[in-house]
């Protein structure tokens, strides 16, 4: 997965190339609503697509990372183009919810997913999820010697037997489910021993290749890069395995990927019936065909059969808008990660 966190010379760019002309881009899609998009542009390119054809309404897609997008609605704030957002971890949903830019969803929207798949504030709700987990190569590092806690990689025993990616909006989500678990003395300590023991890599899928290829025993990763490329070639997961922690470990933690109508969207009927339609039935049952690998976090929604089934991770559970990006940021920066 692509760095979630731009320099600020690049993000500033993208802001400004968005109010080069908001009126103009606003105005051409009067008849339909703009989606900033952060999720897997196929799975999100699927939905849009089969949503037009049942509803008419046309969809435009902006895409970007989660928090480059989500600093942007901040920016733009009341003025900002976007009807609806869609994010692949809640962080940044809690980011621009907590600037007050989200409208209530719908009554009947809400009660199509579970109440532990979205805050209950209900300004926005879960679209789909991912699980952590940790992909190891068993030529490396035998079933007998896997961390029984993502907590054990700051033992002294794993210093440059793991990797992960720390600057990506993935893995921040996966530290802010530490913080809210175990406390911010605890998350502190154990970001700093990260920094003495793990190898750092840039995206998760190269975090997995280099498991695969034996330059590293174990990483922390999401569960769908092992997915997505079983699916394809295998060339870059033939040599792993995945180790889901489970226990409510937080390393168990299942982030949640949201979609929200702003408060400031002049189309708010179309933007709540697109929310309405990926979480319903239709959109649901998309996550258990597409090649996203994604979980479906609907009433009663399968997910692919490939996939652990989400009743068996045992994930902790966490108040999706509870999870704190910027201490998460801070914290991590103090650990020299960042």
């Amino acid at each position: 997965m692509k760095n979630r966190f731009l320099p600020l010379c690049s993000l500033a760019l993208v802001i400004s190339s968005v109010f080069a002309a908001p009126v103009a881009f606003a105005a051409d899609n009067d008849d339909g609503i703009v989606v900033y998009n952060a999720q897997h542009e196929n799975l999100t390119k699927s939905w849009v697509d089969e949503f037009t054809k049942e509803t008419g309404i046309k969809v435009t897609l902006r895409n970007g990372g989660d928090t480059e997008l989500g600093n942007q609605l901040v920016q733009e704030g009341n003025v900002s183009p976007a009807d609806v957002f869609l994010t692949e971890n809640s962080p940044a949903m809690t980011l621009v919810d907590n600037a007050g830019l989200f409208a209530p969803l719908n009554a009947d929207t809400l009660k199509q997913v579970p109440a532990q798949f979205r805050p209950a504030h209900g300004r926005w709700i879960g679209i789909a999820a991912r699980s952590t987990v940790f992909v190891y190569n068993p030529t490396k590092l035998s079933a007998s010697k896997l961390p029984a806690s993502i907590m054990d990689l700051a033992k002294p025993e794993w210093k440059g037997r793991w990797a992960a990616s720390p600057s990506g909006a993935d893995f921040q989500a996966i530290v802010s489910a530490m913080l809210t678990l175990k406390g911010e003395k605890a998350t502190l300590d154990w970001l700093k021993a990260m920094k003495t023991n793990f190898v750092p890599y840039k995206g998760n899928s190269t975090v997995m290749k280099a498991v695969n290829a034996g330059q590293i025993d174990g990483g922390v990763i999401y569960h769908y890069y092992y997915f997505v490329d079983q699916a394809k070639t295998g060339e870059n997961s033939k040599n792993t395995q995945l180790h889901y922690f489970k226990h409510q470990d937080p390393g168990a933690f299942v982030s949640i990927s949201g979609g929200g109508v702003l408060a400031s969207s002049k189309h708010q009927k179309q933007a709540q019936a697109f929310i309405k339609w990926i979480t319903g039935k239709q959109g649901q049952e998309m996550l258990r065909t597409n090649t996203a690998f994604e979980y479906a976090v609907g009433e009663g929604a399968a997910s692919n059969e490939k996939l652990v089934p989400l009743a068996q991770l045992d994930a902790p559970k966490v108040e999706p808008s509870a999870l704190n990006s910027k201490k998460v940021s801070e914290l991590m920066t103090e650990a020299g990660l960042l």
